[in-house]
């Protein structure tokens, strides 16, 4: 996914929901899901049963920190709190 050009980047620290913080990725991106599927293109984390990964995304400036879930069959993205990503 190519970085808006009109939208600054900003750092990232990103790491599957499941492994330890100290295994994050520091990634660049302008939004925290834009890291998030950065992180996945890099890092390739094994899916769960439904074939969705689950990742704790940090901004590196302000500490604010999102749990996203990712369908690696859609691309989808959804909260980690909301109920699961539904198929097309």
């Amino acid at each position: 996914m190519p970085l808006d050009a009109a939208r600054p980047t900003r750092r990232f620290s990103v790491h599957a929901f499941q492994e330890a913080r100290g295994r994050a990725w520091l990634m660049e991106g302008v939004s925290f899901e834009d890291a998030a599927l950065a992180f996945l293109d890099a890092c390739h984390p094994p899916p769960d049963a439904d074939h969705q990964v689950s990742l704790i995304v940090e901004d590196c400036d302000s500490g604010e920190q999102q749990c996203f879930r990712v369908d690696l069959d859609t691309g989808r993205t959804a909260p980690c709190d909301e109920s699961p990503i539904p198929s097309p």
